[in-house]
């Protein structure tokens, strides 16, 4: 599925795809997405949580199949099969079963607020922002979080920190800058990188949390002894992360500042993008071993 948004840098916006899942409004980030196809039959698997439908095979790719109205506790309308929106996660192949599809809204993230902290905690902490388009609430799901709830292994891969393991016991003075809007994430990364040795992190649920801190030091002459590298993922609220690096980047004296991306959406559209917009280097999540080595290189 592509979008000419997709082509574009810097301009902190995205193209939503609007769902229904029952009578309840929902969003992803079309990015996200490869496909939407009619309902099919699924083969279902033993012992899998009840949110996992089963598995289908379109063009001899299998697929898991996520029942979303479970997940949210919501009912499919009857004599409505549904539709299901492909995607790929950290690796893995993914349909969420949803009622219907309305459209897709081309939105700038800053009109995405994150969501009340007691309205998260009603569904699991799994919203990570709030749209309002034409007078309708939007929810964009954490689906990162969804995935990693029903399959641990879904979330960070810890594969190579052992080859990391010397590093422990030095403490780096480095400041970094973490922007990750998701909770579950957040706090994952900031563990990892922790555990690496480094001790000086600032931590921001989105883009313009980060810029504000960030750009505070923009009067400083050597800005690398306040701020020494920036790690961000690239779809939060209010700022997404090509805005971010764009911001760091175009100033004369921040810009110096190494800066990351670490997300799932990291394919070769959004690496070009992520290029074109001063990313000093790009990485894939899960792969947490990998963003920590280049960090350990690049201001040991």
């Amino acid at each position: 599925m592509e979008t000419n948004i997709l082509l574009e840098s810097g301009t902190n916006e995205l193209e939503l795809l609007e769902f229904f899942v029952g009578e309840k409004d929902y969003g992803i980030n079309i990015a996200k997405v490869n496909e939407i196809m009619t309902y099919r039959e699924v083969t279902p698997l033993p012992a899998a949580p009840e949110e996992i439908e089963g598995l289908f095979m379109p063009r001899d790719k299998i697929i898991t199949v996520v029942d979303l109205h479970k997940v949210l506790g919501n009912t499919l309308p009857a004599g409505n099969e549904g539709l299901l929106i492909l995607c790929e996660f950290n690796g893995l192949d993914i349909a969420f079963h949803v009622t219907s599809v309305k459209g897709i809204q081309r939105i700038s993230w800053s009109n995405i607020e994150k969501p009340p902290t007691v309205a998260n905690n009603s569904q699991k902490g799994i919203a990570t922002g709030i749209a309002k388009i034409e007078g309708r609430i939007i929810v964009i799901l954490d689906f990162e979080k969804i995935i990693s709830d029903l399959n641990c292994s879904a979330s960070l891969d810890l594969a190579g920190m052992d080859s990391i393991e010397s590093t422990r016991d030095t403490r780096f003075d480095t400041k970094i800058v973490i922007a990750e809007d998701s909770p579950f994430l957040n706090k994952l990364v900031v563990d990892a990188i922790t555990d690496a040795g480094f001790h000086n992190i600032a931590s921001f649920s989105n883009g313009l949390e980060a810029w504000n801190y960030i750009s505070s030091f923009s009067n400083r002459e050597n800005v690398r002894d306040y701020i020494g590298l920036v790690v961000s993922d690239i779809e939060m609220p209010q700022m997404d992360g090509h805005r971010l690096t764009k911001l760091i980047k175009s100033d004369d004296k921040l810009k110096q500042i190494p800066v990351f991306l670490f997300s799932s959406l990291i394919d070769e559209t959004m690496k070009r993008k992520g290029i074109s917009v001063g990313a000093d280097d790009q990485f894939s999540k899960p792969q947490i071993a990998n963003l920590i080595q280049a960090i350990i290189r690049k201001v040991s």
